[in-house]
């Protein structure tokens, strides 16, 4: 027996041709929907060797972790619970002039490769944030809207999380992150002064991690720090 099909009517044929076309419109929303999205999970206590006892004593007992919709883990990040407050008040241009430079606020891990606030590759591993303003000099001009930076020092090569260091070295230090000359960025922005732990996508598309810590002083430092995005080159 042979079996015969009647062909498409043309009318018949758009149709499908229509409908397949809007199945694959609302597939690819749905995908950036999904990629589009990011969670905070809660964290103890960092107690991974790779991070020198020194610093895991300063560091607060809780973490953040940062999954993204896709399900992979961008970051995690531990902050210290009190900072000391600069001994001397930056510049009027920074957004925190009460931290003095060099201060580590924390740590942060990337399971995965990563890049820093310039574009730079970053190994996965575990790194110290320490606090620093770019240079006023007209180099660093349309990097950022803002001079304050977390830089990242290989956490290993970082064992004293007290120490006061000069901005060549802690730039020196923050270079073992990147393998560049320059070193490893991560921008600050502004927050709301109660903040809590928090993910975000801001207007430029950057994931922003918000948090606070207290400064001895008594006063809420509150901070967004941008986990993943770039400045346009």
């Amino acid at each position: 027996m042979i079996f015969t099909c009647k062909p498409f009517h043309p009318l018949r044929r758009e149709i499908f041709r229509q409908a397949a076309k809007f199945g694959v419109f609302l597939l690819s929303v749905s995908l950036a929907a999904h990629a589009q999205t990011a969670k905070l999970e809660p964290l103890g206590a960092l107690t991974d060797a790779a991070v020198p006892d020194a610093v895991k004593k300063v560091l607060d007992s809780k973490g953040s972790r940062v999954r993204l919709g896709d399900g992979s883990v961008l970051c995690e990040i531990w902050l210290r619970p009190q900072l000391a407050p600069a001994a001397k008040k930056g510049p009027s241009d920074a957004l925190f002039p009460q931290v003095g430079e060099s201060t580590m606020l924390g740590v942060i891990s990337f399971p995965q490769a990563a890049t820093d606030f310039r574009g730079q590759a970053i190994r996965p591993g575990f790194y110290t944030l320490r606090y620093e303003l770019a240079p006023d000099d007209g180099n660093h001009l349309g990097v950022s809207q803002y001079r304050d930076f977390l830089l990242l020092v290989p956490a290993a090569h970082d064992t004293d999380p007290d120490k006061v260091l000069t901005f060549d070295e802690l730039v020196t230090l923050s270079r073992g992150s990147t393998g560049t000359k320059h070193p490893g960025p991560l921008s600050l922005l502004p927050a709301d002064s109660g903040a809590t732990p928090a993910i975000a996508q801001n207007a430029d598309g950057f994931w922003v991690f918000s948090a606070a810590v207290k400064l001895s002083s008594g006063e809420n430092l509150a901070f967004g720090l941008v986990v993943k995005g770039s400045a346009p080159q």
